[in-house]
């Protein structure tokens, strides 16, 4: 018995031991993500990307052009990882001092999806698979030190503990202090204020940028050699794990952030450790072995979004003085309704025609592409629902729409079902999802709702897909997760033709009902809780009924959109068409041409699927030159262009949250008369 407990005490030393540097790494992204929040005020979800920057330019510098360490970490996080601050707060952050914290939101999301892309492009940089940098320190990787012979610990596990420490005592001391902490914090609350005291709110402002991103140059050069292969989408899901970490804090806390970040480690492997022996006779303990510990920092993060009410209130107020100048004339007029009828009929008429040709003379290859772009079309008319009416940044309709998928695949292969039925199904279980996500979120509003819903999406990534009554499990690795395409009557949808005109159908439907949605009493209610919750209720409107409905109906449309992308690829594809980073794009792309118009939806998915092959592809411009001219010979355009266009284009969300389409759709000259709502406001 003796020997029993003095094992079990080894072991549970052993595991704190194993789990503290990585919880170390999630503890320097945490304290670089606090220290953003706490000197810019932005929710910075492009911290990731920043950090990727500096670690591909250190990789780049390092291991291809053979420069010696120091050098290649003057270079990636002395240089280059503050010059990335400075440009982020000089360019764009500068402009949007006085715009919502939902508005930052969006504008970083948008970084987060252009600035890897950008950086890819500009240094020509491919990650090899397989080859990361080596650390900082000479033989980081090789060299251990056991401690107490339970654990041995690496140089650069060593390294990444001392730089967590050390960060957290001198951001701490910086911030108590030093002048400069007290004026970053007090810009952040009030930038008029501050210059009314005879402090430069700008200087300041830029040098917290600079300090945040040289941040997120260390954490990415020390956290690069952790990956197998460099690359962004990892960077963000460590960022997302990381605001785990800070959220244990309220995001205002560096110790209790370096906690937090050490905690998750530890638990991880202390789970890691025991659950194996528990399990040894039950099935049920390894089934939650195997999904609890990849889930552990997406609950954490979720509970402590959904329970503690700290972190409601850790967004800041509105700066008191920001309306003491006048505000800047409006750009846009009054809405010019022949203009927008004008241009909403030529649309309609590119559409026609363009399906004609398509379904005439288009090739197999040609008809698919606008499959894609007609059923990816349904999935963003979610995002219309809960973001464009609704007012909420939803982050996880890509999980909805794999929900739709996987159950089309569950019931139309496992238990024959008719595609079709199941395909409506999936919109139902996805509509219940939702509804029932919406439960601990509606009443988080904000940032916050963003975050929850990010945080499910890769908690759905990291166990959800993984269930074989979900994803398939370890089967479909093996079979594949094909869906087979219906026959409708006398139609045979496996045709491309064919299932091109059924998808067409469905979304005209869709949107159809979206319009009803968005024109009656329940989207009246959404876009008066979008404008003032206060003000709805106290007209007898349930904000929490109204937003659960939304999430409900939003789901069911994204659960659908996905039902049919999987029957039109004939396999559900998670990997390519669901995942967390990649619906993250779908976001950036509706908010940026246009959440709240049917119109803007459909713009939207016709880029996400066409702009590619028509534009960088050079498509355009051979029909256009008919080959003889020699520009098609600089096609095609690298593919990263389509990312880095469209989440640049997000920056424009907070002069104009109606998004492009709607605005360019709407007269600009004449001007709104006394009483009349800008371009951009709550309109019905």
């Amino acid at each position: 018995m003796a020997t029993d407990s003095s094992s079990v005490g080894a072991d549970f030393l052993r595991a704190v031991l194993q789990g503290a540097p990585p919880g170390a790494v999630y503890a320097l992204v945490a304290l670089g993500f606090v220290l953003t929040y706490q000197t810019s005020g932005v929710f910075n979800l492009a911290f990731g990307a920043q950090a990727y920057v500096s670690a591909a330019m250190y990789f780049k510098a390092r291991l291809i052009w053979g420069w010696p360490t120091v050098w290649a970490v003057l270079l990636s996080v002395v240089v280059l990882a503050p010059l990335v601050g400075l440009a982020l707060e000089l360019l764009i952050f500068k402009h949007l001092r006085s715009a919502s914290a939902v508005s930052k939101l969006v504008v970083a999301i948008g970084l987060a999806v252009a600035l890897p892309n950008l950086f890819d492009i500009i240094t020509s940089f491919k990650p090899a698979s397989g080859v990361t940098p080596v650390g900082v320190v000479p033989g980081g990787a090789d060299v251990f030190y056991s401690v107490f012979g339970l654990y041995r610990f690496s140089r650069n596990e060593l390294v990444d503990m001392g730089v967590a420490l050390v960060a957290v005592i001198g951001l701490g001391a910086v911030f108590r202090f030093s002048p400069i902490g007290l004026r970053m914090r007090a810009v952040v609350e009030s930038a008029r204020m501050t210059e009314l005291n005879g402090i430069a709110a700008s200087r300041v402002a830029a040098f917290s940028w600079a300090l945040s991103s040289l941040f997120a140059g260390v954490a990415g050069v020390l956290i690069a050699p952790r990956f197998n292969t460099l690359g962004s989408s990892d960077f963000f899901s460590l960022m997302v794990v990381a605001i785990a970490a800070a959220a244990v804090g309220s995001l205002a806390s560096l110790p209790l952030a370096l906690a937090g970040g050490l905690g998750l480690g530890i638990v991880i492997a202390e789970l890691n450790t025991f659950l194996p022996r528990w399990g040894t006779d039950s099935a049920w303990v390894r089934t939650v072995q195997d999904n609890l510990t990849p889930s552990v920092p997406f609950l954490v993060l979720f509970a402590v979004l959904a329970l503690v009410p700290g972190i409601r209130r850790a967004q800041g107020a509105g700066d008191p003085l920001s309306g003491v100048e006048p505000p800047p004339t409006a750009r846009a007029g009054r809405p010019d309704p022949r203009r927008a009828m004008a241009m909403r009929l030529l649309g309609a008429a590119v559409v026609a025609g363009g399906g004609a040709v398509v379904l005439t003379r288009g090739d197999q290859l040609w008809v698919y592409q606008v499959t894609q772009a007609v059923v990816i079309a349904i999935i963003f008319l979610s995002v219309t629902v809960i973001t464009g009416t609704g007012g909420q940044i939803s982050l996880c309709q890509g999980a909805f729409a794999a929900i739709g998928a996987c159950t089309v695949y569950q019931l139309a292969v496992r238990y024959d079902m008719s595609v079709l039925v199941a395909m409506l199904l999936g919109g139902l279980v996805a509509a219940a999802v939702g509804a029932f996500l919406s439960l601990p979120v509606r009443r988080l509003g904000g940032i916050w709702t963003a975050i929850a819903t990010l945080a499910f999406a890769y908690f759905f990534d990291a166990v959800m897909i993984k269930l074989s009554w979900v994803g398939g499990g370890a089967a479909s690795l093996l079979r594949g997760t094909a869906v087979p395409r219906p026959r409708l009557g006398p139609w045979d949808l496996s045709h491309e033709n064919t299932f091109l005109v059924f998808a067409a159908v469905v979304l005209a439907v869709v949107a159809a009902a979206v319009v009803a949605l968005r024109s009656g009493t329940f989207g009246r209610s959404l876009i008066a809780l979008r404008g003032s919750e206060v003000g709805a209720q106290s007209i007898g409107i349930s904000a929490a009924r109204t937003r659960l409905t939304a999430f409900a109906v939003s789901a069911f449309i994204a659960g659908l959109g996905g039902g049919l992308l999987a029957i039109s690829q004939r396999d559900v594809n998670y990997g390519a068409n669901f995942t967390p980073f990649a619906a993250l794009f779908w976001t950036v792309l509706v908010v940026a041409l246009g959440s709240r118009s049917v119109p803007g939806a459909l713009i939207a998915a016709a880029a996400f699927a066409l702009f590619e092959p028509l534009v960088l592809g050079g498509a355009v411009v051979g029909w256009l030159t008919r080959e003889r001219h020699p520009l098609p010979s600089l096609f095609p355009i690298d593919g990263k262009w389509l990312f880095i266009l469209f989440g640049l284009a997000a920056i424009q969300f907070a002069r104009h949250p109606e998004g492009l389409v709607e605005y360019g759709l709407s007269g600009r000259s004449r001007p709104a008369r006394p009483g009349q709502p800008a371009i951009g406001g709550n309109r019905s």
